[in-house]
């Protein structure tokens, strides 16, 4: 059984090459990826090498719903978990045959931080080739929305990381336990995209830019002004996630400016 699931997993997907003309795009991330019409999929076809999902812990299943979930709602394992760790297997260990760089699962806890965190690690102890260890980190998995930091931070790093807010710079937090500082655009800049952002504007970002990288971690901001104008600012002043719900169109603009 466990085979034929393997399998339909790799036919569904695909595996992901250099050679059929894809390049993960290192900048890109799918903002709510799981309301595509084929979440994961739609991501790796454009090259994204990092996703978002919203989980809930009902009923002791981990379910992906921005709201609360129905019945019908799909589970982080069959949406995200098992997919990867079969890519990883068919890839030699690799998301991207080909690209050594890992690939970022954020997942955003809706529920109870403590219990939706332990069921969460319970669950990726099923997958270990998704957990960093040794030096090797195929996949960086982290925490968003409620986590238990303290908690975390006193267990030390396990292979489930911690998204950051600017506030948790200075503190000692590692890039390893916490790969991502993450803010509201609105906290950074007013710009609108629709004409040039400000100096000011700009430099705020900068100096958050240059803070995040001083700690070997990389910055998010989502709620952008999602287009490529905004898109070009970002990446000038040195964000590196851009945040987008326009997949195919980053996609285009990072391939045609190889960004």
């Amino acid at each position: 059984m466990k085979t034929l699931h393997f399998l339909f997993l790799l036919f569904s997907l695909n595996t992901f090459t250099f050679s059929q003309g894809l390049f993960p795009h290192p900048h890109a991330h799918s903002h709510n990826d799981y309301e595509r019409i084929r979440p994961l999929k739609n991501a790796l076809q454009n090259g994204f090498i990092s996703v978002e999902a919203d989980v809930h812990l009902q009923n002791g299943n981990l379910l992906v719903s921005h709201h609360h979930p129905n019945k019908k709602a799909p589970s982080l394992e069959k949406l995200y978990l098992a997919p990867l760790d079969s890519l990883l297997h068919a890839n030699s260990g690799q998301v991207y045959r080909g690209y050594a760089g890992p690939f970022y699962l954020m997942i955003d806890c809706k529920t109870e931080a403590r219990t939706t965190y332990r069921s969460i690690r319970n669950l990726i102890a099923k997958f270990p080739a998704l957990l960093c260890s040794s030096g090797n980190c195929p996949v960086k998995i982290f925490l968003s929305g409620n986590r238990p930091v303290q908690e975390m931070v006193s267990e030390g790093y396990s292979g489930i990381g911690i998204d950051g807010r600017p506030n948790d710079l200075g503190k000692g937090y590692s890039s390893e336990l916490m790969p991502v500082i993450s803010d509201h655009f609105r906290n950074w800049s007013t710009w609108n995209g629709k004409s040039k952002p400000s100096q000011d504007d700009l430099m705020r970002i900068k100096g958050l830019v240059q803070r995040v990288h001083a700690e070997g971690k990389k910055l998010r901001l989502w709620a952008i002004p999602d287009h490529e104008e905004t898109w070009t600012a970002l990446l000038e002043a040195g964000v590196d996630f851009i945040n987008t719900d326009h997949l195919q169109e980053l996609n285009h603009f990072l391939t045609r400016n190889r960004l």
